[in-house]
């Protein structure tokens, strides 16, 4: 697919605009100052014309307000020589000139003729016409893409089949069932007769969900390029201006392009930035052009079916919750198709793909690079296979390791090595034991991945050490023990400081703020409290796709129910951390062990550290 480019608007347009201003300005100064580009009479000093008048040289005088015209007589000059002098305010010189006989007169002020009045209303007007043609055709010739005058035209990119290789689906991988939904699609806009013959209605309007960097934009270039129809694509935020109703004109300038290429798709990402539901804060009236632009939305969406036209729209949007109820009825929005996450499979084919634009080594296993990355979107992918190819390049290699996507893994997911970030031996001491508590407690703990890696050199921004778990497979549900498994190894790292220093430092706040958010939506959301029972107390709905960092905030609760639910997440905390102490306790000495060989090499990882971790004696995880 190629995009189709809007013819730019001719040079000699800016040129002639410009001969247009300065010739226009050169005739207006000719004609208001003739003198300006024309030889005039020989001038003097006034002195010298006051010494000739009383001499009785002088003939005759014109006198201006300007200037003093005079001749001289034929003895004293060539005939009709005229002369010019400076006037000086001197009520005497009239007087001079009748006591010496001389000839003189005042000179009438200028009279413009009605040409020269004429040209004078016209040529301004002209110039300033010639400067705004000249600033336009710099803008993209007014009406052109660019132009100042193209503030309601749509600034959709219009894709059309060229030379350039067009995106398939067979560039798409791990969305097999979005796929399988979007045949029909491209199906009805190859063969539409095969439907229409036995009544069958296409839907118009098909809206892609999904967290970001699962492949919804690429999805939609597909079905273009299958179906080999034109594909506009145009973010949701474009159609939204400062002046009220540009919006709306957009959305018509649109759909009017999209009929005359019918049958094409209209693809809008982003859809949520115009389509927030209309009532969401409780009341009507909020931003008066995204409800026009909305509005005008709908309207198109119910019109273009009329007639012949075949025009399907296909919409992204990661925010399904915040859309206006309109757009989501039957008729519009028929169809949504879920592109989520890929799992394990998915992350495998995805991985093929983006491997094969780079040189892989013989030792790169694409399914275990596809199992150490759960949760990982196609776009995360992609970065990791160039994040490793930069990795084998910086390392002069001629292909891509494995130990090359093994370290991008860790710099995508815990940051880059701060190898120059020095700490003292106190504080290293601290972070190696802080490491192992973690690691020990995960090895027993259910609901964990594998420990793969212990390391003390510090990653990121914050981080000192990091404790590396990768799951063996994925997973979508968890039970309470498995979410308690969870907490306490996050409290391990804080358990080993207090059993071999007797103290804490600040190094915990992080598992602390993480394990007290985990254990209050075990309270408030998942109904894992006998005391508080199967009730939900966290507040409204929360973004589906956009992730849950923190806690979510309670409903109104009246405070005896929110004391219970603070005594609940405070006794599943100190229950983890007694579980955690419990293991570290009946294993000091593996722990001092373990720490000891980590502050010799920084690093623990593979088969070594599983050899190390199966030692762990198991304890009781509840009191």
């Amino acid at each position: 697919m190629a995009i189709k480019e809007q013819p730019k608007s001719p040079r000699f347009r800016i040129i002639a605009n410009i001969l247009l201003a300065v010739s226009g300005l050169f005739l207006l100064l000719n004609l208001f100052l003739p003198g300006l580009f024309a030889s005039g009479p020989a001038g003097v000093p006034y002195s010298l014309f006051i010494h000739q008048v009383q001499e009785g040289e002088v003939s005759r005088v014109s006198v201006g307000q300007n200037q003093i015209l005079y001749q001289l007589k034929t003895e004293n000059a060539e005939p009709g020589q005229v002369f010019s002098t400076t006037p000086i305010f001197d009520l005497e010189l009239p007087k001079l000139l009748e006591q010496k006989g001389i000839e003189f007169a005042a000179t009438p002020p200028p009279k413009n003729s009605w040409i020269t009045t004429l040209l004078s209303w016209v040529i301004p007007p002209l110039i300033f016409i010639g400067i705004w043609q000249f600033f336009l055709a710099r803008g993209g010739g007014g009406g052109g893409p660019q132009g100042v005058l193209s503030i309601g035209k749509s600034k959709a990119k219009v894709y059309v089949e060229g030379e350039s290789a067009k995106i398939t689906f067979a560039d798409v991988a791990g969305v097999e069932e979005a796929k399988t939904e979007l045949v029909e699609i491209v199906d009805f806009l190859k063969t539409p007769g095969r439907f229409t013959q036995i009544g069958a209605r296409i839907p118009k309007g098909v809206l892609l969900v999904g967290p970001p960097g699962t492949g919804k934009t690429l999805l939609a270039k597909a079905v273009a390029g299958e179906a080999g129809v034109p594909f506009f694509s145009i973010s949701g935020s474009e159609f939204v201006e400062l002046f009220v109703g540009v919006g709306s004109s957009r959305v018509r300038d649109l759909f009017e392009q999209a009929k005359k290429q019918a049958p094409c798709i209209v693809f809008i990402d982003e859809l949520d930035a115009i389509g927030k539901s209309r009532s969401s804060n409780g009341f009507y009236g909020g931003n008066d052009e995204r409800e026009q632009t909305l509005n005008q939305l709908l309207t198109e969406m119910d019109g273009f079916a009329a007639g012949d036209a075949t025009v399907i729209v296909l919409a992204a949007t990661n925010r399904p919750e915040v859309l206006d109820p309109a757009l989501l009825r039957p008729g519009r929005f028929d169809r949504q198709v879920l592109v989520d996450r890929p799992d394990l499979s998915d992350r495998e084919a995805i991985l093929k793909i983006h491997a094969q634009k780079v040189k892989l080594g013989d030792d790169v296993n694409l399914k275990a690079i596809a199992t150490r990355t759960p949760g990982f979107a196609g776009a995360d992918l992609a970065n990791l296979v160039n994040e490793a190819a930069l990795l084998a390049a910086r390392n002069l290699r001629e292909s891509v390791a494995q130990e090359d996507f093994a370290e991008a893994i860790e710099r995508v997911v815990a940051g880059l090595e701060k190898k120059s970030r020095v700490m003292n031996e106190t504080e290293k001491k601290i972070v190696a034991y802080h490491e192992v508590g973690h690691a020990m407690v995960g090895a027993l703990t259910t609901g964990n991945g594998r420990v793969e890696k212990i390391s003390i050199i510090p990653r990121g921004m914050a981080a000192l050490g990091y404790t590396l778990q990768l799951p063996t497979e994925d997973r979508f549900l968890m039970n309470e023990e498995e979410l308690r498994g969870q907490i306490a190894t996050l409290l391990g790292g804080r358990s080993a400081e207090e059993i071999v220093f007797n103290s804490i430092t600040t190094g915990a706040s992080n598992d602390l703020q993480r394990a007290t958010d985990l254990a209050e939506r075990m309270v408030t959301a998942y109904g894992m409290s006998k005391v508080l029972g199967p009730l939900a107390y966290q507040q409204g709905q929360q973004p589906m796709f956009l992730g849950n960092g923190a806690a979510n905030p309670r409903r109104a609760v009246s405070e005896d129910t929110s004391k219970a639910i603070d005594s609940e997440v405070k006794e599943i905390v100190e229950t983890a951390h007694e579980q955690a102490l419990n293991i570290l306790r009946e294993n000091r000495d593996l722990l001092e062990a373990i720490a000891t060989q980590l502050l010799e090499t920084e690093v623990i990882e593979g088969e070594k550290l599983h050899s190390l971790l199966s030692q762990v004696k198991r304890v009781a995880l509840h009191n």
